[in-house]
């Protein structure tokens, strides 16, 4: 029951008490609403016993090829094609041909051992871990702690990491006995001498194809790589739009969901349905943007205006929505409008990941500018005031900084210490990846809020490198790895099922996305501004006018909101006492922070946040977890 909102429409459990084996699923019906649909579903040979979330969006081609082989198929769904697909072909061939968004656990009755798959990205979630010598896994935590032996301890490692970024990657959760599976691998998971044996492999992973791009070799530019990428996504949409329940899509009127959206009313013969919400406060409205999009394509929107206090509302709901902490203050629109469009349709495409793949985001641009201006000053002399910095006690750096504090030019910025603090890593950074690691970081020095913590390592703590040498890739790869399958994709994936709605990423089709890796940084940058590429598709549908404008994203105005009317909520939860007593952060530097953002003195939301996240997290979780502790 405890994720039934992630399939409402029937349920479903398969047991094998002498194996020690359970399987269980709750089904959102997207195709083949009958009960040939039902799952857990066993293969027609009755080894394979499968439990499946997602979508395979090219299963008819799938089916084709396996019927040429002599399979027989009960009914007409995707789930039939994936158990008899595991059946002929085996785990890693099939993982090579399906194409689509998944997670799911196939039991080998003869070999008695468990598969565990995730899709390419992570669009679907994959939790598992040892419980009381019992192997749990589920689409979310939640599932996890209805078993009666249930114990979280909370890892103080992932926790120091969620302050750095906003949410915790894989293969990391909150917890230090339950990891998630990485994107675009799958684990084999056997049993000896009462011992689970986990091996996990990567079958997949974001890097160029083919790998020898600084050569050129089967490289697109130009307009070449506009009419791939159109061609590609084209066919994405059109399978990604089959469903046997409505089917609409997100619109904000930027460019990525002005694509999509175009390309789907291209392929109907109806008005596509499409949804968006605005702002009652118009510094943060975009919805005549999309408004204007919808009039030009023709599509059948519905939009919502939410004042300030509807949106304050979700923020109670936001922990057991998101079962683990996280703090992407845009899970408040995206819940906002999944819950609009929901009442409409159940399937609903997006456009995420454009920023990921064809180089769009702004703070690509900013970071590489101010690492050539950190450049200008001599590496040795970079090295030497980071060091003095770390090393100098911020009561020292208060006393030092006094004079201008009191007198001069920063008068009154009682965080000038604290910030000085916070760029120790920026400004010693002897490479680029250690440079963007610590610029898109809220808490660079994660020990100074979680004291004793070794934050938990990640591809961006190893700086593991894009095969090309060039920053610009280097970030680009770094997002596709882990903000976008970490932040982005569990953003949309928590809302959206939430309220029993499907998303699908015709983006990050498989298609699409080797697609765009064939591309040269040159092309995506061919004007300086990014997504060159998507950018020429769309004029083809839209007049450029309509989406040439500085990107804002999903914003909300939580500074103003943490100093206004969500001011008693944060303060009773990140009361000093509290916080000493619970022993997760360092009371005093949160404390101190917080006031300094409600006085004025500078805006520490990015630290905040988080802290607050977690605080509300284990708040409305507490007594529901049983037992829970800190890590050692």
């Amino acid at each position: 029951m405890a994720i039934t909102h992630r399939g409402p429409d029937d349920s479903g459990t398969w047991v094998d008490g002498a194996a020690g084996i359970a399987l269980a699923h709750r089904r959102l019906s997207i195709i083949d609403l009958s009960p040939t649909g039902h799952q857990p579903m066993i293969s027609r040979c009755g080894r394979y016993v499968l439990t499946f979330n997602g979508e395979i969006y090219n299963y008819r081609d799938l089916r084709r090829d396996l019927e040429a082989g002599g399979a027989a198929f009960r009914g007409t769904s995707d789930t039939e094609v994936l158990v008899e697909a595991i059946a002929a072909w085996g785990l890693e061939k099939t993982l090579d041909s399906a194409n689509g968004m998944f997670a799911f656990a196939a039991w080998d009755r003869k070999e008695r051992l468990l598969y565990l798959a995730r899709d390419r990205f992570g669009e679907k979630p994959l939790y598992f871990g040892e419980v009381a010598g019992h192997l749990l896994f589920a689409s979310e935590l939640k599932a996890l702690w209805q078993h009666s032996s249930w114990q979280g301890q909370i890892d103080r490692a992932s926790l120091a990491v969620l302050l750095r970024h906003g949410y915790i990657p894989s293969p990391h959760s909150i917890f230090s006995n339950v990891r998630k599976l990485y994107p675009g691998s799958f684990a084999r998971i056997t049993t000896s001498a009462g011992r689970f044996a986990v091996h996990e492999q990567r079958y997949w992973s974001p890097e160029p194809i083919p790998r020898d791009l600084q050569g050129q070799t089967g490289s697109l530019t130009g307009q070449a790589a506009v009419d791939a990428v159109a061609e590609a996504l084209e066919q994405a949409i059109g399978r990604q739009m089959v469903a046997d329940v409505p089917v609409g899509a997100f619109l904000s009127g930027g460019i990525d969901s002005s694509l999509v959206v175009a390309l789907m009313q291209r392929s109907s013969s109806r008005p596509v349905r499409t949804f968006s919400i605005g702002f009652a406060e118009a510094a943060f409205d975009e919805s005549h943007y999309a408004r204007a999009i919808a009039n030009h394509l023709g599509t059948q929107h519905t939009e919502m205006i939410v004042t300030p206090e509807d949106a304050r509302a979700v923020i109670p709901s936001l922990p057991v929505i998101y079962d683990e902490p996280f703090a992407d203050s845009s899970q408040i629109p995206t819940l906002l409008v999944s819950r609009l469009a929901r009442r409409d349709v159940t399937v609903s495409l997006s456009g995420d990941g454009g920023d990921e793949l064809f180089g769009g985001y702004t703070h690509y641009r900013d970071a590489l500018s101010k690492w050539q201006q950190a450049q200008r000053t001599p590496a040795a002399l970079r090295s030497l005031a980071s060091q003095l910095l770390r090393a100098t006690p911020l009561p020292w750096l208060n006393a030092l900084s006094w004079p201008a504090r009191a007198l001069g030019p920063f008068r009154g910025k009682s965080h000038i210490p604290d910030r000085l603090k916070d760029r120790y890593q920026i400004m010693g950074a002897t490479s680029f990846p250690e440079f963007y690691r610590a610029s898109i970081s809220a808490w660079t020095d994660t020990a100074q809020a979680v004291p004793g913590s070794i934050e938990a390592e990640t591809v961006h703590f190893h700086g593991r490198a894009w095969p090309r040498s060039d920053e610009m890739g280097h970030m680009m790869y770094m997002d596709a790895c882990q903000y976008l399958p970490d932040d982005i994709l569990v953003k949309v994936d928590r809302a959206a099922m939430a309220v029993s709605l499907e998303t699908r990423v015709p983006l990050l089709d498989r298609h699409v996305a080797e697609t765009s890796f064939r591309i040269p940084i040159e092309t995506h940058l061919h004007d300086g501004r990014g997504k060159w590429v998507l950018r020429q598709i769309l004029e083809r549908h839209v007049p450029k006018e309509m989406f040439t404008r500085p990107k804002q994203g999903f914003m909300i105005p939580v500074n103003e909101w943490l100093c206004g009317p969500l001011k008693p909520w944060a303060d009773g939860l990140l009361d000093p006492v509290r916080l000493r007593d619970q022993g997760f952060f360092e009371a005093a530097t949160v404390r101190r922070r917080w006031e300094q953002h409600v006085r004025g003195s500078t805006n520490w939301t990015a630290q905040l946040w988080p802290i607050l996240m977690f605080q509300q997290w284990l708040e409305a979780n507490g007594q529901k977890l049983g037992t829970i502790s800190q890590a050692a």
